[in-house]
């Protein structure tokens, strides 16, 4: 069987859920990275599952060999060369614009979209698409300025950041539904309060959406109300009493609680030694670190060490939903990323109202 085979191991609950939803309103979503086995064989997954409509990017001769050198079907999936796409002069004609409007001194225009990254992007900017996942065979940046420079951001959100779900039923305390999501995974490396805030308000509304209840956000720190007075204690502090503040303003059905502990955040049965006196509380759905050094430390321990996993970074503070992959990013891990970014775009404009659509 090919290592890419679209026979997986069978899915998790909560992906199977987003799965069921996709199956009533089916998206379109467009990998960057379409000459890698991995995203065809992903792709070609989505299309059994009835849930994706999957768009590939690249050489169409170099995909249709690939996906016939590891037994992998195209059916319905779609294959676009950027260069020689009928809205490939349309695409350039937006980015003139975009760099007039930016007064900014760019590349030319056809070498801009051209590269799949900004093809990509531009789709998902204009609706041709509806979601965009990619960056798995390249360095981040360079997805991600990808994004930045064709995609509108939210002028509700102060910086763009991601956050990665992370699903291990085999784990104790990992969410209340055996997954987690983690924010900032990728992008700030040292959020301020501001940010902070913002990152558990629009985390937990993406985990309210993919989990279809309130979501309970903790805000991690070394402290646990009061215990430690260090700068960074007080700074994850004033961020929950902000998050919270604007999720009562917004009236947002989302628990907002910190500075935690991560035991306490996850395992109710430490929060009761801690917190003597406090309610029962069920495990945190989000956790939102301190820095990104502490994120990324953490997700790499439970994927890689304790067999978690992971799906995302999903890309937040965007007008449009996108994902990007890590190059190590296996099938399951595109095809459960794929699934979640989709979703994300069935109720974007009311998990973002002030979008511009």
């Amino acid at each position: 069987m090919s290592e890419f085979s679209t026979n997986q191991a069978s899915t998790c609950q909560v992906v199977g859920q987003l799965l069921d939803q996709l199956r009533r309103h089916p998206k379109r979503v467009v990998f960057t990275d379409g000459e890698d086995p991995r995203v065809i064989a992903a792709a070609a997954r989505l299309v059994a599952e009835q849930a994706v409509a999957p768009i590939l990017l690249g050489d169409r001769d170099r995909i249709r060999a690939l996906a016939a050198e590891h037994g992998i079907p195209l059916t319905f999936i779609h294959l676009i060369d950027p260069p020689k796409s009928g809205d490939f002069r349309l695409f350039c004609q937006r980015v003139e614009n975009i760099a007039r409007y930016r007064s900014v001194q760019a590349s030319p225009p056809e070498e801009i979209v051209a590269r799949p990254h900004y093809f990509g992007s531009l789709m998902v900017q204009y609706g041709q698409a509806d979601a965009v996942v990619g960056g798995n065979r390249s360095v981040p940046s360079a997805f991600y300025r990808a994004l930045i420079q064709t995609i509108k951001p939210l002028a509700s959100v102060p910086k763009i950041f991601a956050t990665t779900l992370l699903q291990g039923d085999h784990l104790k305390h990992l969410g209340g539904n055996g997954l987690v999501f983690l924010a900032d995974c990728g992008l700030i490396p040292q959020p301020t309060i501001e940010e902070l805030a913002s990152i558990a308000l629009e985390t937990g509304k993406l985990a309210r959406h993919l989990l279809g209840r309130m979501p309970h956000v903790a805000m991690l720190s070394h402290s646990t109300k009061g215990s430690s007075t260090t700068p960074d204690a007080k700074r994850m502090a004033a961020a929950a009493a902000l998050a919270r503040a604007q999720a009562a303003a917004d009236f947002l059905d989302i628990e907002i609680e910190g500075e935690l502990q991560a035991d306490v955040a996850l395992d109710p049965a430490a929060a009761e030694i801690k917190l003597p006196g406090a309610s029962v509380r069920p495990s945190a759905d989000v956790l939102v670190f301190p820095n990104l050094d502490a994120a990324h430390i953490s997700l790499k321990l439970m994927e890689h060490c304790a067999g978690a996993q992971a799906y995302g970074q999903i890309i937040l503070g965007l007008a449009r939903p996108a994902a990007h992959l890590p190059t190590t990013a296996t099938v399951e891990t595109i095809f459960g990323t794929a699934a979640a970014v989709a979703v994300e775009a069935i109720k974007y404009h009311l998990l973002h109202p002030d979008a511009d659509y």
